[in-house]
């Protein structure tokens, strides 16, 4: 994995929910908040469309992290071990391990994980305000 420790120095990847499985038009409003909120503290953010790619790009050091909602136990559970086993971290949105029932994946290094996945907390929290 990368070893930047700084948002604003990362570079991030995610993928778009599908309307079914991302929640819906809320699911898509919930993602453009998340969007929005790592897109004003990072570097960039890029997207494939392929979560086991995505994952493996923060393995390798190309991305310095990823989320996303709705996926499937066989969109994520390869690309989870080979983050784990590069040295990064898999949890879902508060911060606990993921499982592969849980509906948002949050990866990246030790440098900016909790920082990362707080500040998709934070977006969400924005959500309920409006």
């Amino acid at each position: 994995v990368s070893g930047r420790t700084k948002m604003a120095d990362s570079v991030f990847a995610t993928g778009i929910p599908h309307m079914g499985i991302g929640g819906g038009p809320k699911g898509h409003n919930t993602f453009i908040r998340r969007l929005h909120a790592v897109m004003g503290v990072s570097a960039g953010l890029r997207r494939w469309g392929v979560a086991s790619l995505d994952l493996a790009y923060v393995a390798a050091g190309r991305y310095d992290g990823f989320w996303e909602q709705g996926l499937q136990p066989w969109d994520v559970a390869a690309g989870v071990i080979i983050v784990k086993e590069a040295g990064g971290f898999v949890s879902d949105l508060q911060g606990r391990d993921f499982k592969l029932n849980s509906p948002v994946v949050v990866a990246s290094n030790a440098g900016i994980q909790n920082a990362f996945a707080k500040t998709l907390r934070e977006a969400d929290k924005s959500e309920k305000q409006d």
